[in-house]
């Protein structure tokens, strides 16, 4: 106990001391997409309700978090990856016209132990066709090395088979952003940047300078939302003094913060600039909340359930997918049971 307070306080004041002064800029030749509010609020929706530990009602969107702004959303894959405790699905939402994608992030149960070691993690891993970029071993490998990329782009591949060419939408909390980051990369360089959209919620950083100049020009439509003083935005920490090696966000972050007081409060959310480390956003205050961290625009993030990597699922869905040897499995639905038309319009960033 002794030590993990002492752990944690370290924590905090290594990220106050870094927390000032300006990051490096990042180099994006792109036009900066605009920031939709209203697609924000569904897709924390989508990356609170992937965390569900009941596969059945998970499966066939009925669940107690799969309502509200996500009704009406079909799953078409889900994919549970039980060795890495790992887990994140492929559907389809007709109100978006757009394929989505949500990645769970950390079990509550060990984000602490998980906030400690991410602390600590280096940069071990170089990103192929990207010069002097690394990025985060760990997250690489959660999506890059285990059963849930082929299992998403499975799905991806059978939606726009039965629906067109509908745009994809990316999202994920926490560790489950870094995944989603790493997994709009991939899609932007299978079917083009301008056709895949990525939004993650309190997500840590998974790279360095270089690596995140890349990933702003191959998938230039991607917003970080990060709120008040959430401490895994924070992390692994960013040392200014080592601009080209340290780890760095990429853009474009927009912070959630309160303004007011007394019953004066409103909740404010700031566009930050193109560097990725806006010193005018969370990186103004200390990291070190998280309560701030399971809570994005009321939304409660995180497990539904105190057991790690717990799973409760039907024996009639045995017969949606196989499981390998390690126990890992993929639900996949075909033919689904509605159908989108192919020929409606593509939804944007904007709120135009």
């Amino acid at each position: 106990m002794e030590r993990r307070r002492w752990v944690t306080l370290l924590i905090i004041m290594c990220l106050f001391a870094g927390s000032t002064g300006r990051g490096l800029e990042i180099k994006n030749k792109v036009p900066s997409p605009l920031y939709n509010h209203t697609l924000a609020t569904i897709l924390v929706e989508y990356a609170s309700a992937v965390y569900m530990s009941d596969l059945t009602q998970l499966f066939t969107w009925t669940c107690s978090r799969c309502d509200g702004l996500t009704t009406g959303f079909e799953v078409l894959e889900l994919i549970v990856d039980v060795e890495n405790c790992l887990q994140a699905f492929v559907g389809v939402a007709d109100d978006l016209d757009a394929i989505v994608i949500a990645f769970r992030g950390t079990q509550e149960t060990s984000i602490q132990n998980w906030i400690e070691d991410l602390f600590w993690k280096q940069l071990d891993f170089e990103y192929p066709g990207c010069t002097d970029g690394k990025v985060h071993h760990g997250f690489f490998n959660a999506y890059n090395n285990t059963i849930v990329r082929s299992g998403i782009l499975d799905g991806v591949s059978r939606a726009k088979e039965m629906y067109g060419d509908l745009k994809i939408m990316v999202t994920g909390h926490s560790m489950g952003g870094a995944m989603a980051a790493f997994c709009g990369l991939d899609l932007a360089l299978i079917y083009g940047g301008n056709n895949v959209e990525v939004m993650t919620f309190g997500q840590p950083r998974i790279g360095n300078a270089a690596f995140a100049s890349y990933y702003s020009e191959v998938v230039p439509n991607t917003f970080r939302v990060t709120h008040e003083h959430d401490l895994v935005p924070h992390l692994p920490p960013y040392y200014q003094h080592l601009p080209h090696k340290t780890y760095h966000h990429f853009p474009r972050e927009v912070w959630l913060y309160n303004l007011g007081f007394g019953f004066l409060i409103y909740e404010v959310e700031k566009i930050c600039d193109g560097s990725g480390e806006d010193p005018d956003c969370s990186r103004s205050v200390s990291g070190n909340s998280i309560s701030d961290h399971l809570s994005y625009f009321g939304v409660e993030m995180g497990c539904d359930t105190s057991s790690k990597c717990r799973i409760v699922m039907a024996p009639s869905l045995s017969s949606y997918g196989k499981v390998d040897d390690k126990g890992n499995f993929a639900l996949s639905r075909s033919p689904p049971s509605k159908f989108i038309s192919k020929t409606k319009s593509q939804p944007q960033m904007s709120d135009h």
